[in-house]
């Protein structure tokens, strides 16, 4: 699988004092509150919590599909308000075009202008980089869940994002693709150098794929809403080695952070 990538200009991501509430008065629901996080440009963050939690309302701050209720989100300093240009979104569903080719989704994901022999050759880039250079003419009904995965990155690949953000991108896919899944998005971060923001439930991935994890939780001095409540940078340059006992150290304390308690075998 091909995995060069053109190197891009990473920005920095930065909330400060974000809130987030659907409804209003006694129907209000606040989702986020007070939320600060700072991401350098460059590094890859993962977000981890319970559902509901707001790890995806946050992720569609960041990409301007949402706007907070208080506070503000900024990317490489400017303020985020609408659709953010610099910011490309891989959802957990490829939400492909079923009557277009994997070529033709692609190509969605280009900024409008520029010829077409170069909108073509930037669609061909994109599609060799995740592997699926010899399936640009199928449409998504013929290939795998994971190819149609694939096609979704290269689409948001093809806009050379500053800030590529991932909301589950992996969960609906079977064990041995996601591994390799993680293992294409992980080069693809390195040889490209996109900042990221990965949204999942599985503490092993974020290990893998994260330099910093982020748990978020509700406060428990609010009354409502979920803040970060741990930040845990993970040590080790990538590709890590999934059998790395570091890692394995890390995921206990995780699953702690998150509730889930270890469970000790009985003395016989």
């Amino acid at each position: 699988m091909q995995t060069t990538a053109t190197r891009v200009a990473a920005v920095p991501v930065t909330l400060r004092g974000v809130d987030r509430v659907f409804g209003s008065g006694d129907a209000a629901h606040v989702v986020l509150s007070g939320v600060d996080l700072d991401v350098p440009a460059g590094e890859v963050v993962a977000l981890l919590g319970a559902s509901g939690c707001g790890k995806s309302t946050l992720l569609r701050l960041v990409a301007g599909l949402d706007r907070p209720s208080a506070g503000e989100v900024n990317i490489d300093g400017a303020r985020v308000d609408g659709i953010e240009p610099r910011a490309a979104v891989v959802f957990q569903e490829p939400r492909l075009l079923p009557w277009r080719t994997l070529a033709e989704n692609v190509a969605f994901g280009l900024p409008s202008g520029g010829s077409r022999e170069t909108r073509r050759a930037h669609v061909a880039h994109a599609l060799d980089t995740v592997g699926l250079a010899p399936f640009a003419g199928y449409r998504p009904r013929a290939v795998s869940g994971g190819m149609a995965q694939r096609t979704a990155l290269a689409r948001a690949l093809v806009r050379r994002p500053g800030v590529l953000l991932l909301d589950e991108p992996f969960a609906a896919l079977d064990a041995l693709t996601r591994l390799r899944m993680q293992d294409l998005v992980d080069d693809l971060q390195r040889t490209s150098g996109a900042t990221v923001l990965l949204v999942t439930h599985d503490v092993d991935e974020a290990l893998q794929l994260a330099d910093r994890v982020v748990v978020l939780a509700p406060h428990p001095d609010r009354a409502a809403g979920a803040g970060i409540a741990h930040m845990l940078d993970v040590p080790g340059a990538r590709p890590r080695d999934r059998a790395d006992p570091v890692l394995a150290a890390l995921r206990v304390e995780l699953l702690d952070r998150l509730g889930v308690p270890r469970h000790r075998p009985h003395p016989a």
